[in-house]
């Protein structure tokens, strides 16, 4: 059997949690896209910070927005200079929707840290793109990556490269595993991101999954 399943949709409230947390009857297609926008320019905005995911939470007319980077200096800034204007970027964003006055939301902006960008899935694959826009040897990259992932407390991880690498005419898959990584036991904590890599030679697509330690 094909293992298309995101190892996150199937251990939704097992071990993983939704990144948007709301219900709504009336405005559910108007609500969601806002959570895209938001997501979407935040994980924009902050790239230098590195940015790992974005987390929203409403209740009546409350937003919560939580962003987990690897360098929060990066966003706090000087004496909190990088927050004010994120909350004033986050402001105009709700005002060019078309909400002001009793319709605009009051939202709470909170900056969590990464307690370890090595065993982030996302990061490690953001990582990996990287060094493939720069030309860098994929099988070095793979190494270096791999033993990275697995000091810093890792029981396993999987990359996977597809496309036309190292500039080949033809597309192929190169793969790396080191230690276990079960995709079908529920409650191993697996991480899991795929991030593309646009190089000269046309797109990359980069895999990652890892298992951390399992949730208690």
């Amino acid at each position: 059997m094909g293992q298309k399943v995101n190892p996150h949709l199937i251990r939704l409230k097992t071990v993983h949690d939704w990144t948007s947390r709301w219900f709504s009857e009336k405005d559910y297609k108007q609500t969601l896209l806002e959570d895209f926008k938001i997501r979407k320019m935040l994980m924009e905005r902050l790239s230098r910070a590195g940015v790992s995911s974005v987390e929203i939470e409403r209740s009546i007319n409350n937003v919560r927005i939580i962003v987990f980077v690897s360098r929060p200096g990066v966003v706090i800034g000087r004496a909190g200079s990088g927050i004010e204007e994120l909350k004033k970027t986050i402001q105009q964003f709700f005002q060019s929707n078309g909400k002001s006055g009793k319709m605009m939301p009051r939202f709470d902006l909170r900056v969590e840290q990464v307690k370890d960008p090595n065993l982030d899935a996302y990061l490690v694959a953001k990582n990996i793109s990287e060094g493939l826009i720069r030309r860098l040897s994929f099988k070095k990259i793979l190494v270096q990556t791999a033993d990275k992932v697995m000091s810093s407390g890792g029981l396993g991880v999987r990359i996977v490269l597809s496309g036309r690498i190292n500039g080949s005419e033809i597309g192929r898959r190169e793969k790396i595993q080191v230690g276990t990584v079960p995709l079908s036991t529920i409650r191993a904590n697996i991480d899991y991101a795929e991030f593309p890599a646009l190089t000269k030679k046309g797109y990359i697509g980069v895999k990652v999954w890892i298992n951390r330690q399992e949730e208690k």
